[in-house]
């Protein structure tokens, strides 16, 4: 068993003693380049999804006609038809499939047309294989709530002496306020969107900072340990922000409103 295919059977152990859903994601690729083809698979399989490839749009169509599928990752320059007709194609017949488009071109002029078209988003390349994973997360999060899968973030959570007030970013513990820098105010927020579900660090970087922010996921750790000595008794044993091995971490805490 590779360390990739450990991490995904630990993540969905996890995930099933934490309540997260265990279903895997399906995304179909459509590209006409074998090699980036073939690595994408690689890539998101790795990542825990579950991946199909397709040379053209024909046999995209007709792979549509016979299953179901969470996401498209299309790339934009191909030949004979283009991404932009693929994806124009697709809404026109009623295609509701999330689109995350890539394309070597990075006019943002391009970047509009093509959410015009109808795509969700838009990646330019060259780009960092850990974005295009963030992306996909987020595009299927948007997903998962336009259906009614997610419950939309609570307003007040209480994990011990503390109350965190999620709109403001406000912490208190006892009624009094504890001073938090922006950062930490934003990643406490990010994890307590989702409270008692694990998040990625990958999806605690997009909901903190945004798709156009550049860190590192060292980041997300330093952030953690420093609100943890602000909460916990005992932040090497933490009670309230927990450490899920291959995934992330997870809030601990009750929903007040």
């Amino acid at each position: 068993m590779t360390d990739s295919t450990a991490d995904n059977e630990a993540g969905r152990a996890i995930a099933r003693d934490t309540g997260a859903p265990t279903r895997v994601d399906r995304i179909v690729v459509l590209d006409d380049e074998a090699e980036l083809r073939n690595m994408l698979q690689r890539f998101l399989t790795g990542e825990g999804f579950d991946v199909r490839t397709v040379p053209d749009s024909v046999r995209l169509e007709r792979l549509l006609e016979r299953q179901s599928f969470d996401l498209l990752v299309l790339d934009l320059m191909m030949e004979p038809e283009d991404g932009l007709s693929v994806c124009r194609r697709l809404r026109a017949e009623g295609q509701t499939i999330p689109i995350l488009m890539l394309t070597a071109r990075g006019d943002p002029i391009d970047k509009v047309i093509g959410l015009e078209t109808g795509a969700d988003d838009y990646l330019a390349k060259p780009f960092l294989p850990r974005e295009l994973v963030a992306r996909i997360r987020a595009i299927l999060r948007r997903q998962q709530v336009l259906r009614g899968d997610v419950p939309f973030a609570p307003t007040q959570l209480r994990f011990g002496a503390f109350t965190f007030h999620v709109p403001r970013g406000l912490l208190l513990k006892d009624g009094e306020e504890v001073v938090l820098n922006s950062a930490e105010a934003r990643l406490l927020q990010a994890l307590a969107s989702t409270p008692n579900r694990a998040v990625s660090r990958d999806n605690l970087l997009l909901r903190a900072r945004g798709r156009e922010y550049e860190a590192s996921e060292r980041s997300v750790d330093v952030q953690v340990l420093r609100i943890r000595q602000l909460i916990e008794d005992q932040p090497a044993q933490p009670r309230y922000i927990k450490t899920v091995w291959g995934l992330g971490y997870m809030l601990a805490a009750d929903v007040v409103a």
